[in-house]
């Protein structure tokens, strides 16, 4: 039971030297004289440069690929449920021109893969099939096409964020080399820091633009084969035929 009046003994100045800081420093943030640290976003975007703005644009566009793909790459996309029944109803009743109709009407991955086997109705099973997966593949490459655009901005950012460093650290040294090297070390700090400011961007674009690329990928990979699982079932009804 002693502990706690020593804990106390201990802690009661300790807590009252924090107020007092804190209450002094107060009160210099508040005279006018006392200097306010600049907001860290606002010197970041007046020290970027000519590359920086390129970064913010390249973050812009990776920005509105994410959004797009968050939309579009998902299998109720890919492959519409109420179209997918649609072609199925249409398979059973054996109306196969009506079905090549509704895929020409109404393109997505889904309708393009089974646009591709009806067109080859009335030859042997395997030519059928060898349409349906060359069209498969097709439409595979242009979705990982599309977010292959992320992986390069995920590339790109740091690459462009190096470059505006090296010319920002380039130009420091030489307006030092102009001076003589009479250069106070807060101006030759400020220049560092300003030249670090595009690696921070290129590196804040790359990390995110890296992260959404492989979970587009994964859902590229499984919306595709459960995708493709479907065409294939629809045309295993010609093997039997053949």
């Amino acid at each position: 039971m002693t502990l706690l009046p020593n804990m106390r003994k201990i802690l009661t100045p300790a807590l009252a030297t924090l107020v007092l800081a804190a209450f002094a420093s107060a009160q210099q943030g508040g005279q006018p004289g006392a200097t306010q640290a600049p907001n860290p976003v606002i010197d970041a975007f007046e020290n970027a440069g000519t590359v920086g703005y390129v970064i913010v644009a390249v973050s812009i566009v990776a920005l509105a690929l994410i959004i797009e793909m968050f939309i579009n790459i998902k299998r109720e996309k890919l492959a519409p449920p109420d179209l997918v029944s649609e072609i199925e109803s249409l398979f059973e009743e054996q109306n196969f021109q009506e079905a090549m109709d509704v895929c020409e009407n109404d393109r997505n991955y889904f309708t393009n893969v089974v646009h591709a086997g009806l067109g080859k109705l009335g030859f042997a099973f395997e030519t059928i099939q060898g349409s349906v997966r060359e069209m498969q593949e097709e439409e595979t490459v242009k979705l990982f096409q599309k977010i292959g655009y992320l992986s390069l901005i995920a590339a790109l950012a740091p690459m462009l964020g190096l470059l505006g460093t090296v010319t920002g650290m380039f130009q420091t040294f030489g307006a030092i080399a102009a001076a003589g090297g009479s250069v106070s070390p807060a101006t030759l700090a400020g220049g560092i820091k300003s030249a670090l400011v595009t690696t921070i961007f290129g590196l804040i674009v790359a990390i995110p633009a890296s992260a959404f690329f492989f979970m587009f990928r994964n859902r590229v990979i499984r919306a595709t084969i459960e995708t493709n699982a479907m065409c294939e079932m629809l045309f295993e009804r010609f093997r039997a035929k053949s």
